[in-house]
């Protein structure tokens, strides 16, 4: 489908209910209105619609402004929050009222669900059935003593609601459909679609970009704003992210919170970059920044088909953005880790140039961290490994290397001479060498070039570690 160019400034917003953490459907629903917003000049409106009491809380608002700091995803107007626009609320019932496009209602909840039992026993869709809905000659009951009514706003009962959905495309929703719904309850709190769509018009949105659970919601706001007299925003309703069992992603089975995923040690940048490709697409192109997204980015290439999150691909990223990623920026983001893992960090190698070292192979900060504490703790070798790897045929090449290290010139590329040198002159082969090297300076099998970790490590530790050769 192929998306018109806005012929008006562009608003877009993100409307979170703060009832937990900023979940990974709603960043990326985030990411698209803001990129949307961003590729036009337009601006990104954040708003919290807290009018659910009783599940809102202060901790999830913040949950929810942090994911979006950490994501980068900043707001040109807001947060703007719902209860605090209370009085503009009243004055738009007041005058629904007055218009006659909404109206008191009397029925209790009791009653209300014993009319939808009689049409569910019936066959029909459950509705209110408009008993305190005014029409021309209409008799109402008498208002009973003693209950506040909610307000129900007037729903057309004949004709369609339609809107050219610039994702599924054309949506077409009988009024017969929709019931009369409560814009208001007893207290006088207005509810969920009366207030979207009275903030829809009032911060002038021209596109809202969601998920497709809204879809049903979409012809009941759309009724309201044509109730008030405003124009309509366009609509985009993006399918839901299924998780690697096909299922819509459930916190039981998944990580779907983002902040979780800064905890597992993932980069803005990569997120972004995953998020994006989870329903959109450029091409072919798989890794982009976060400019070229927003220099790209528009409602056509959304795609109408469910996105599966793949844990695998989005590890591949990140593992791509840390080897991008600045060694100082990666430094600070594993030190505290790597404290609280009991790193000794004084008279050791500088972590920037050890992250530099090792970043190659750590799909995530966490990995790169733990990576990184071998330059940082005292190596531990198993007796095991000591006896096999350090045994009387290499331990003559070991000591000459301890001897020769007190004078080389300190380089990789000279320590690398020293060390074929060495192999020569006792008829070894490398890893017969540099294992039992990397057990004396790290007390493991595995590490980068032993060239480069001697190099890092600096001569006096390495001094000091093979001093130890025939511990």
């Amino acid at each position: 489908m192929t998306a018109a160019i806005p012929t008006t400034p562009v608003r877009t917003r993100f409307a979170p209910s703060p009832t937990g953490y900023l979940h990974v459907g709603g960043a990326r629903t985030a990411l698209f209105s803001w990129a949307y917003a961003r590729h036009f000049g337009g601006t990104f409106v954040l708003r919290i619609e807290d009018t659910d009491l009783e599940r809102s809380t202060p901790e999830a608002v913040q949950a929810i402004l942090d994911g979006m700091s950490w994501l980068g995803l900043q707001h040109d107007e807001g947060p703007f929050y719902q209860m605090k626009r209370m009085e503009r609320y009243r004055e738009v019932l007041a005058k629904m009222l007055a218009d006659g496009t909404a109206y008191h209602c009397y029925s209790s909840p009791d009653e209300v669900e014993a009319m939808r039992e009689r049409q569910r026993i019936a066959g029909d869709k459950p509705r209110y059935d408009g008993t305190w809905r005014p029409e021309a000659g209409k008799v109402l009951p008498q208002v009973p003593a003693d209950r506040k009514p909610v307000i129900r706003f007037k729903n057309p009962l004949d004709g369609d609601v339609s809107w050219l959905d610039v994702v599924k495309g054309q949506i077409t929703i009988s009024n017969r459909e929709l019931d009369d719904l409560v814009i208001a309850r007893p207290d006088g709190t207005p509810t969920y679609n009366f207030c979207v769509a009275v903030d829809d018009n009032d911060m002038q949105i021209t596109h809202v970009i969601r998920g497709d659970d809204h879809v049903n919601n979409t012809p009941r706001q759309i009724n309201i704003l044509l109730a008030i007299g405003a124009k309509l925003p366009h609509y985009g309703h993006v399918p839901m992210i299924l998780g690697t069992d096909g299922q819509k992603l459930s916190k039981r089975r998944d990580a779907v919170s983002v902040m979780d995923y800064l905890d597992k040690g993932y980069l803005p940048e990569s997120m972004l970059n995953y998020l994006a490709r989870l329903g959109w697409s450029h091409g072919d192109d798989e890794v982009f920044s976060i400019e070229q997204m927003c220099n790209w980015f528009d409602l056509s290439h959304l795609s109408g088909s469910a996105a599966q999150f793949n844990p695998e691909k989005l590890a591949w990223l990140n593992n791509h953005y840390i080897k991008a990623a600045d060694n100082q920026r990666l430094a600070e983001l594993i030190r505290q880790q790597m404290l609280g893992l009991g790193a000794e960090f004084e008279n050791a190698p500088d972590l920037a140039a050890v992250v530099g070292l090792m970043k190659e192979r750590a799909n995530t900060t966490l990995e790169l961290g733990l990576a990184a504490m071998l330059f940082y703790r005292q190596p531990q070798a198993d007796a095991a490994l000591r006896e096999q790897h350090i045994n009387a045929a290499v331990l003559p090449a070991l000591l000459e290397y301890a001897q020769a290290c007190q004078t080389v010139e300190w380089n990789k590329a000279a320590l690398a001479i020293m060390m074929k040198e060495i192999l020569a002159k006792f008829a070894l082969k490398m890893p017969q060498l540099a294992m039992p090297l990397r057990l004396l300076l790290t007390g493991q099998l595995q590490t980068p070039s032993i060239d480069a970790v001697v190099e890092l490590f600096g001569r006096e530790v390495v001094l000091a570690r093979l001093s130890k050769i025939a511990e």
